[in-house]
Order: structure tokens, then sequence, then C-alpha cells
């Protein structure tokens, strides 16, 4: 089996970052702005039959228009809306769209991911080609086949090489097998960004990226077009980091390559030839919206195995997309230590695009966001051990010279899902979810199969959410297979102010409590007695099933020794992991058997399979901000009675709107029960606070933190994609209308820190206590330790307002932001995909970690 190699510069890439977080070197840096880049582009395309006297006969021409909804400053696996209009309707439709299970189609859309501009008077290197399209497996860019069947030997299009017995290379490569005399072959090289070249004639002349067992599934896609000529995916984009060969970034060119197939254009075959004349001119054997879930034959002609070929490429439209600096930008053009601001993984995607703001301007600090819990992060904070937390809510006193609260971001929680219709007619859309729901996922209440119906107290229950007549109510017309991944939600195992909200969410529903109390919903089901009164809320979701089937399978029996229903639940330490899972409908649940039981290959329970397309169902707690980034669907939550509310800027700001402050410098209370009533607010909204002391800094670190309080609140309130603006999944703070009085409450308390109004007298920390890595040493001079030489601290910018209303567009920043790179958190995308892809099996581990410290948590419980 095919690995994935460790090259010299992964290893670098590996060895060079600080905390071994953020590693990916980066030449050169992108102009910022608000315009995410939506791209249109329409073209005429056709497919054309020439005679044996060089007559022309149009087959079909059609007018496609590809529409992009966003296409500049990318990130590693942000996904993409694509869609298009006017091609021609499909037919046979695959059950799974990505990679070589897509090819058993006729007249499908090629959407792939190219590196290179459509530019010919650009030097090759630099040109979109075939040869530097992605594609994740031999058979999807190397054909050999009898001569009387290779179609692509009649493309009038192509040149006289290109029809030759050997095409798309010079000569042979010597890692490829000749031809028989009564064969063809041709070959689409894969050329890598850093030159080298890749035969593609066998799976082990592939690209790294493309091994068997890739941490990635395959991202290209034969997708469908319906009878009225349209379509729509999501397409997800990777850079570098993820797909190194391909090698996207900020500095080397890439593209999205449309090709909507019409048909192989054909000549008028003779000789070794003329039996080719038929299959050429072939138009298909499926009716247009017909489906091939058998995998039956197709006219290849009409499919998309050769895309590749003149008159298809000739068809091709053509998105340019740009993708945001490195994560690890800062750490490359600012050699200063960084000021390590901790907490709340809801703030990762806003601090990815700030950052840079701060280290590349020479006039400020360099801003790290390390992810922790809020409330640890409050302690080292409220410690001094660092200028600043993150949290989403009180956590300390109200007495003099305590920590304030200055409102720096509204986002929230979001439930994402992948949930496909029956008879894989795409995608739902619209998923809509009451607390009671959510409660019977978290408490584990459904018992997934078979080896559940044994658990006492729930054997009677619906196997999984899709088959609870009270989510059927809710969400009519979706399948009724049980699947174990739809027991549970892919939720976290530590410490969050969102699982708070979360729980807090649930007992402020009657119903809701009433289940957790033992009493049964209208159709029958109990709660898992496991959790019968759980008190609620909490901000760390415990772990209390204790119950172990007794099983037979071998597999089974040797690894029985977690509870059946954790095991399946699998929380993990971080949303981005979730986030990461639902992209990829990988479930986190940890019940795959591997292994024969010998002494070499024992038996092992690891991460199950991926879901198939067509039949997805996974829903997980992420953070809005995610969900946004990634494409993620999210589902409605129930607010009064047949009301729903979606995590959406309007559903945000009506929150804010019944949002309390009960005293000067402290947080703005949302009560749960307020918020359900007023309809139309989105229950999963949280405002983020920093927090920090009003006593016992010494001046030039309270100085550092009013800077970043005003900073953040004022231009990094302005939406957009570039670095120094707020992305989507955050309600900007403004100086007018619903978030007002945040903005008003995070101005004054900046100068509450920066003038140190308290009176309590700094800790004194023992010896024991450590200063976590890129934190502000009590007492020290933040210009030693990332503020810079001279006024490292500077007061705050001259553009003191944000925009004067939430729907406002970001104007141009200063003329010293405009080439801003981007950094990351403490997790940043480095850290959580490429070195687990590269030490093979890393994505297992991660999910399986959780698992293994489940029983500690459980003793923590008794």
């Amino acid at each position: 089996m095919k690995r994935l190699k460790v090259t010299k510069r992964t290893l670098a890439l590996v060895l060079g970052g600080a905390f071994v977080a953020s590693a990916l070197t980066s030449s050169g840096l992108t102009a910022v702005g608000a315009d995410a880049g939506a791209f249109s582009v329409t073209k005429t395309v056709t497919r054309d039959n020439v005679d044996s006297q060089g007559n022309v006969t149009n087959v079909d021409t059609r007018e496609v228009t590809v529409k992009a909804d966003h296409t500049k400053d990318l990130q590693g696996r942000e996904r993409l809306k694509i869609s298009w209009s006017g091609a021609h309707p499909s037919g046979g439709r695959a059950s799974n769209p990505f990679g070589e299970n897509g090819l058993a189609q006729e007249y499908p859309v090629v959407v792939m991911q190219c590196r290179g501009k459509d530019d010919p008077s650009l030097p090759k290197a630099k040109q979109l080609r075939p040869e530097t399209c992605w594609t994740s497996t031999r058979q999807q860019r190397s054909q050999l086949t009898q001569t009387s069947a290779a179609v692509w030997r009649l493309d009038p299009k192509a040149s006289d090489e290109q029809r030759g017995a050997l095409s798309g290379v010079d000569a042979l490569p010597k890692d490829c097998t000749a031809p028989g005399s009564d064969f063809s072959l041709h070959l689409t090289p894969f050329v890598a960004a850093d030159g080298t070249t890749y035969s593609a004639c066998s799976s082990e002349t592939m690209p790294p990226e493309a091994a068997v067992d890739a941490s990635f599934p395959p991202a290209e896609q034969y997708a469908y077009t319906s009878v009225d000529g349209t379509g729509e995916v999501s397409f997800e984009a990777r850079s570098a980091i993820e797909n190194e060969s391909l090698g996207c970034s900020d500095s080397v060119d890439c593209s999205i390559v449309v090709v909507p197939i019409m048909g192989t254009s054909c000549a008028r075959g003779t000789g070794e030839l003329g039996a080719v004349n038929t299959q050429c001119r072939a138009k298909g054997r499926f009716d247009a919206g017909s489906s091939n879930y058998t995998n039956e034959g197709v006219d290849d002609a009409v499919s998309p195995l050769y895309w590749w070929s003149a008159s298809n490429w000739d068809n091709r439209l053509v998105i340019p997309i740009s993708f945001g600096p490195a994560p690890n930008v800062c750490d490359l053009l600012d050699p200063r230590a960084p000021v390590g601001f901790y907490g709340s993984e809801l703030m990762t995607q806003a601090t990815l695009q700030w950052a840079p703001a701060y280290c590349l301007a020479k006039n400020r600090f360099k801003f790290q966001h390390n992810v922790i819990g809020d409330q640890p992060a409050f302690k080292l904070m409220q410690d001094q051990e660092v200028p600043a937390a993150f949290v989403s809510g009180k956590k300390g006193d109200t007495e003099a010279g305590a920590p304030e609260y200055a409102p720096t971001a509204v986002t929230g929680f979001a439930i994402s899902y992948v949930v496909d219709k029956p008879d894989n007619a795409g995608e739902v859309s619209d998923l809509k979810l009451n607390a009671r729901l959510l409660a019977k996922l978290l408490t584990q209440s459904y018992p997934a199969s078979d080896l559940g119906r044994g658990h006492p107290g729930i054997e009677k229950n619906p196997l999984s959410i899709n088959l609870d007549p009270e989510f059927q109510a809710l969400n009519p017309g979706l399948d009724t297979r049980s699947r174990e991944a739809a027991a549970v939600i892919m939720s976290l195992s530590e410490q969050s102010d969102a699982i708070d909200a979360i729980t807090r969410y649930i007992v402020s529903d009657p119903d809701a409590k009433s289940f957790i109390a033992g009493k049964a919903d209208p159709w029958g089901m109990t709660i898992n007695p496991s959790y019968q009164d759980v008190k609620l809320p909490v901000d760390e979701w415990p772990l209390r099933d204790e119950y172990k089937p007794t099983v037979s399978q071998a597999c089974l029996a040797a690894n029985n020794d977690t509870p059946y229903l954790i095991r399946l639940a699998a929380p993990v330490t971080s949303f981005r992991k979730i986030a990461d899972a639902m992209i990829d409908a990988w479930p986190l649940a940890q019940t795959r058997c591997t292994g024969d039981g010998s002494e070499q290959l024992p038996y092992v329970l690891g991460r199950s399979e991926r879901q198939g397309i067509g039949s997805r169902m996974l829903l997980g707690v992420t953070t809005v901000g995610d969900a946004e980034r990634y494409g993620l669907r999210t589902a409605s939550l129930e607010t009064t009675p047949g009301t729903f509310v979606g995590p959406t800027r309007e559903g945000m700001s009506a929150a804010v709107a019944v949002a309390k402050q009960a005293k000067r410098g402290q947080p703005f209370s949302m009560d749960m029960t307020a918020v359900r009533k007023a309809k139309k607010a989105y229950p999963g909204t949280l405002v983020v606070y920093t927090a920090a002391r009003t006593a016992g800094l010494d001046k030039p670190t309270a100085k550092l933190v009013g800077s970043f309080i005003r900073t953040a609140t004022t231009e990094g309130q302005r939406r957009g994609t570039g670095n120094g603006y707020l992305p989507d999944g955050y309600l900007p703070l403004t100086k007018t209308g619903t978030t007002a009085k945040l903005w008003a409450s995070a101005q004054q308390v900046a100068s509450d820190i920066e003038g140190q109004v308290g009176t309590e007298k700094a800790p004194t920390p023992t010896e024991s206590s450590t200063t976590p890595p890129g934190s502000v040493p009590p007492g020290s001079d933040p210009a030693s330790f990332g503020g810079g030489s001279g006024s490292a601290i500077v007061d705050p910018p001259a553009a003191d307002t944000p925009p004067a209303d939430e729907d406002s567009q970001a104007a141009p920043l200063d003329a010293d932001l405009k080439s801003l790179g981007s950094t990351e958190d403490l997790r940043s995308r480095f850290a959580a995909w490429l070195l687990p892809g590269l030490l093979l099996g890393g994505l297992l581990a991660g999910a399986a970690s959780p698992v293994l410290r489940l029983a500690a948590a459980r003793k923590r419980l008794r």
C-alpha cells in the first residue's frame, strides 16, 4: 500500500514553527479588502463532428454560465459555492460524485482545482493546463484501452501527436508499461509545484497526496446537472498546507476549472480507427435525470473520463482564486516574541484575520491567540500570567480591582449538519431542531444499533434521531435508515462557554427540562437513565453512561472496556476537529474493527468510515465562524413553538437586543428565556469579551490591552475577507444600532484597564507559577517581548469609530495595513491537518485520544 512520503520540505514545516503549530513558508503578501470576489463567467460550448471531407456539423451548442460566491483570500479547506446554468442535462447520476467514483456518469460537469492562470502569454510553468489540474487517482488521468475504443484519437481539436497510439507524453516514461500493439495509451502526467512530474500511469506514480490512505478525501467532483440545465456544488479549495504537490498559496496562482461535458467532438476515423466512429459519436445510454447507482457502463464519449481531451478542455470555464497568506506569516515576518491572549475558540476565525494588523504594523505588538478553555484562560489572566483572556461570560467577582469585560465579538455556537435527501436528491438545506432533540442527543438516549438495544431504560427508543417521530415532524420526507452516527451529536470533551450556552438553551425549554427529569416525550421516548436529573447548565458535558453490551464478535469483545454510547459520541478537544469531520462527513465514533487478533495485528477499534454520498446524516457542535468559513450547513433552533431561527446576523442582532448589563465593566447577560420570547433571536448567540484586570497591571501591559480592545472594536469590526477585517460568522460591533451598547462598553472598559482604576493590589506569583509561552510576564516591559523597541504600545488608531451600522461594508484600511499577512491560533491549520496527515493516522488518533481519557473523566463523576 502506498504511503504519504515525508519530504525535506515537510520536515522543515514540522520543525520550523513555534509550538510546532505554524510552519509553512510563504513569500509575498496580498492586498486586503472587503470584496470576497464573487465571480461569474459565460461561455458558448460546443460539440462538433467532422466528416471525411472536412465539413463540420454541429451536434450541440449551449451557452453556459458559471458562478462562484467568493474567490479571494481563501484558507485551506474553505468551501466555495459553485453554480451553473445552461449545461447539458446529466444522465446516469452517480451516488458519489467525488474522484473516480463519479466517472460512470453521462454529461456531468467536471469541477477541479488547478495551478496556474488561464493565460497563454505567461511562461508555461505558470499556465493553466491539464497537467496542473489535480485528480486523486490514476484512472482520472491515464487511459489504456483497445484502439477500437480509443475515442480521444478522433478528436478534431487535438494535434496529430495527441491523436497517436501514445499521447500526452513525448515518450513512454520508464516507470510505465508499454501498451500492446492493438491498444492505445494516453497519459496526463501531473506536474507538481516544485517541478516534479508524476507520470500517473499507476497508483505508485501519482503524487503523495493521492495515496490510497491520504488524509483528505477527493475534492474534485463530477457534478450532476438537472434537467433544466442547472447545478450547484460546494467545492473545497485546498492550499499548499493540505496539498503540497498542487502548491496553491498566496504567492502561487490557482484556478477552479469547470468543464461542462458536452461529448467528445469527432473526426472521421479510417483504418484501425474506423471502428471508433460509432463510439465517438455516441450520445449516451441514460435518460436525462436518471441515476446510475449500480455503476453500469456508460458511453465514454459523453462521460468525464476524457475531461483532458482537446474538445472537452476547449469548453472549460475558469474561475481565478486567491489564497490568503500562510497561517504563520507573523512568525515569518516579525521576529519579536508574541504577546499571547488566551481563551475562547469562538474567536479563532476573527483573530486569524486580525493578527496581521498587529504583528505587521511596526508601531504595534505581535498578537497571538492561544485557544484554551474560558475558565482556565480567565484564571491565567487573573493571576497575571497572561495580559488578557477571551471569555463569553462572567468568571470572577465584582470587587474593586476585579477584571472588567470588554465586548470584542458577537458570534456563537452552531449545530452544523450534513444530511442527504432520499434517492440522492441532494442535501437538506433547512434542518430544524428543538431543545428536547438536542437533549436526547447529548444524553445518548438513542440506542444507535442492536448493541445499544440492551441498554436498560432506552431499549424501546428510536435507534437514531431520524427515526424519532419528533424529528420527523419537524423535518418530513427524510429517509428512515438507522445510523449509529445519527444517534449522537459530535461535541467537546473540554470546558467551553459554548457548552454552557447549549445547556442553558436546553434547560430553558419546559419540554426538554421535563424530559431530563424523566418524563417521556409524547411518543414514549425516555431519557437515558444515566443522565436523568443531570444538573444543567454545565460548561463541560459529563460522560455518565456506563453501559457495555454483551458481545460475541471477537474484536468487540477485545475492546469492550469503554462504554458503547460514549465510544459513539467520542467527544474531542476542539470545535475545529468537529468542523473538519463535518466537511468530510466522517463520524468521530470509534467503532470500526481492524486487525485479526494475532500478536502482529491485534484487534483495534478505530474511527468509523466516512459516510457515503446520498446517505449522510451527521450533526456536530461547531462555532458559527467555522461554519461560515468552511461552508457548513447550520440548523435552525426553536425559540417559541413553531418559530425556528438560524445563526444569521439578523438572529444574532435580535439576541443582542435583549442583552442587559447589570454593572459597569461587567458582561451583558442574555437571559435565555428572554431570547426565546424574542422569537427571532438566535439562541446560540454569544458575546466574546476581552477580560483584563483593572488593578495590579503595570502601565505598559495595561496600555497594550487597551490598545488591542480599541483596535479590535474599531477597524476590526469592518466586514471583509482580508487581513484586519471581520469575517463572516460575526455580528459587527457598531457605534450606532443594536450593538452600540456593546461598543460603548468596550471603549469604557479599555479606558478602565489603561487607567487601572481599581484599588486591589496585584497578587504575588508563587514560585511554582509559570508564564505560558507567548504571554506577558508580570511586571515586564512589553517592548522586550513583542512590543518592539521604543514606543511599542501605541495609542488607539485615529480611526476610532467602527462603521455606522451593521450593514456597512468595509472601507480600505490605512495605508500601513494594506499588505498584511495572516496568522492563526495555537492550533493552526498546519497543526490540525498537515502534521496528522504526514504522520499517517493522526486523524484517527485525534479522534481516539478523547476516548482514552473517558475513563478518567468518569472517575471524576463518581
